[in-house]
């Protein structure tokens, strides 16, 4: 067997790689590691192309298996740098998709994204989310969790007491999630009846939509692919007069690293930091400029946080925000999650239920490193709250537990932990004894 065919899945880059002239004078230093000095030969031969996996075999694949074999390709794609970034989609070809008030899509994409928001009344006036998608829908845990969301802004910024039509379809494709409607309660809450006055305009990026095949995903050129999306905000900017100060961009899987890079891209263009930056779930990078430091990091944003729930499989353990929340640990897969995917959706999922009007502090969380720290009350630092409502002078990591069913938020059992865990009081309980 060919050897480079069995240098797993990135096999055809690396023999491109070797070939190149620019490697060439490092040729001795890219040899210093091998994928044999760690891996073995049987092992090797038991990795498949990126042709011939699919988000399909992760998802019916046990968490574990699917995560090894995750790791194995994402380190054998480390070695020395040995990708490079090379798939960068046409900004013709990313669907985009305007939520209007009565919750109907409006369809357009990245090249027509001004025109049409200047269509819409009012666009602009409040809050702007960019929601940066990361995963195609053609997956059931992808297209039920982007659904998810889609309604939870809905209900924030239209307080639309219903989740929206089942049979919406969000996606520019031709994909729909036909999961059938549920009746959790991160799709209905108590808030209708004390309505927040919160407006604002969701606009959905779906750059996973571009992202077919494994292949892609390991490919994209994140920096490239930001950049274009950093230009189309400062459009938004200019031309439909949308301030930087009320843009949270909400990034998915690889799509929050490339939420970094737009927000990088706006800065150098505008001399001004967007808002905020959330990502969700932030994805490895497999391919990577070797003298450029990409993808999110603190800085991107005034304020950066982050939610990683599959750090062993498609997530990324390392930290990128101005806080990093880890749920269940920084070594743990989503509890509840049947697959790598659905694991990897958990944060689309979590952000979503604090999204909706009355459950902004679901999900209490404390400063620490490890679990053991959490458990063991080593902790240090305030008691702060992921998702929407994560104070803006949060910094460092948190832990937290959820639910492995919706609603996942633990708010209720955190308000009888004792000392460490509930050194602050619970947000509701404060309330209560403020109105006495």
């Amino acid at each position: 067997m060919n050897p480079l065919k069995i240098f797993c899945f990135m096999a055809f880059v690396l023999a491109i790689a070797n070939a190149s002239p620019k490697h060439g004078k490092n040729k001795d230093n890219m040899n210093s590691l091998k994928p044999v000095d760690w891996l073995s030969a049987s092992e090797l031969e038991s990795m498949p192309s990126v042709e011939d996996i699919t988000l399909q075999q992760l998802e019916n694949m046990s968490v574990e298996d699917a995560q090894r074999k995750i790791e194995k390709l994402y380190h054998l794609s480390q070695i020395n740098h040995a990708l490079e970034p090379s798939f960068v989609p046409s900004p013709s070809n990313v669907p985009v998709i305007l939520m209007k008030p009565n919750g109907q899509p409006e369809r357009t994409n990245l090249n027509e994204l001004v025109q049409t928001a200047k269509q819409q009344p009012n666009f602009g006036d409040e809050e702007v989310t960019i929601f940066i998608t990361g995963l195609p829908q053609s997956s059931p845990s992808v297209a039920k969790a982007n659904k998810k969301l889609i309604q939870a802004y809905m209900q924030r910024y239209n307080g639309q007491r219903q989740p929206i039509s089942n049979n919406q379809d969000y996606d520019y494709g031709n994909n729909k999630d036909n999961q059938g409607a549920t009746s959790s309660e991160e799709d209905y809450s108590e808030s209708w009846k004390n309505p927040k006055p919160t407006k604002g305009n969701l606009v959905v990026i779906s750059l996973g939509s571009t992202l077919t095949n494994m292949k892609r995903l390991a490919l994209i050129d994140v920096e490239q692919t930001g950049n274009m999306i950093g230009k189309a905000l400062v459009e938004l900017t200019n031309e439909c007069d949308v301030p930087q100060e009320i843009i949270h961009i909400v990034g998915q899987g690889v799509g929050a690293q490339v939420a970094g890079a737009a927000g990088r891209q706006y800065k150098r263009l505008t001399g001004h930091q967007l808002r905020r930056i959330t990502a969700l779930d932030p994805a490895k990078l497999f391919a990577k400029d070797k003298d450029m430091l990409t993808g999110l990091a603190r800085g991107d944003a005034d304020f950066v946080d982050a939610i990683h729930t599959s750090t062993c499989g498609m997530g990324t353990r390392q930290r990128v925000g101005d806080v990093d929340f880890y749920v269940n640990g920084p070594a743990s897969a989503a509890p509840g999650a049947t697959n790598v995917i659905e694991a990897t959706m958990r944060a689309t999922r979590y952000f979503a239920e604090s999204v909706r009007p009355g459950n902004e502090r679901n999900f209490p969380a404390v400063a620490a490193n490890s679990m053991d720290q959490y458990e063991n009350n080593d902790g240090a630092g305030k008691r702060a709250y992921m998702g929407i409502a994560t104070d803006f002078d949060l910094e460092g990591d948190y832990i937290l537990k959820v639910n492995s069913k919706s609603p996942f938020g633990k708010s209720a059992p955190a308000q009888k932990q004792s000392t460490y865990h509930g050194q602050h009081q619970a947000w509701k309980s404060g309330k209560n004894q403020n109105n006495n």
